[in-house]
């Protein structure tokens, strides 16, 4: 597995055992450039957060950026699966990328499908499922509360 990161105009590989989450950059140190992610080196089969209903494949793409500030995620939710209701703390949005699924805000239900998005407040309790034959594969991205060290 590797992750690279460039730094002004430098190209670092860092070869990893486990996973490019462990890449990390010390209090004193200045960022990166930027962090060049490949979504092969951050796949995981797991079921889906917030009720584990049914599987998904994430791929933690912004885990392997060090003191970020916000989540960037993709998941696909297999046939039957879903993020189960919880309540968010921050603005969220899930972006369809291919399939179908029903996302739900305080009880409101919404279908979504290829190029839809939904944009989800601080403070409502929401959740997404898959629908149909089609796995439902999603970018999630919101903020975090600090920096993660």
């Amino acid at each position: 597995m590797k992750c690279l990161l460039h730094t002004a105009g430098i190209i670092s590989v860092a070869l990893l055992s486990q996973s490019c989450t462990t890449v990390t950059v010390a209090a004193n140190e200045t960022l990166p450039a930027m962090v060049i992610v490949d979504e092969n080196d951050v796949v995981i089969d797991q079921p889906p957060p917030h009720g584990a209903i049914g599987m998904s494949t994430a791929y933690r793409i912004s885990d392997v950026a060090p003191k970020r500030n916000m989540e960037f995620r993709k998941r696909s939710l297999h046939v039957g699966a879903q993020i189960g209701e919880h309540i968010i703390s921050h603005d969220e949005v899930y972006y369809v990328v291919s399939g179908n699924g029903v996302v739900i805000s305080d009880g409101e239900e919404a279908a979504l499908s290829e190029g839809m998005a939904a944009y989800l407040y601080t403070g409502a309790n929401v959740g997404i499922r898959q629908v149909g034959d089609e796995p439902l594969m999603l970018i999630i991205s919101y903020p975090l509360a600090a920096r993660k060290e």
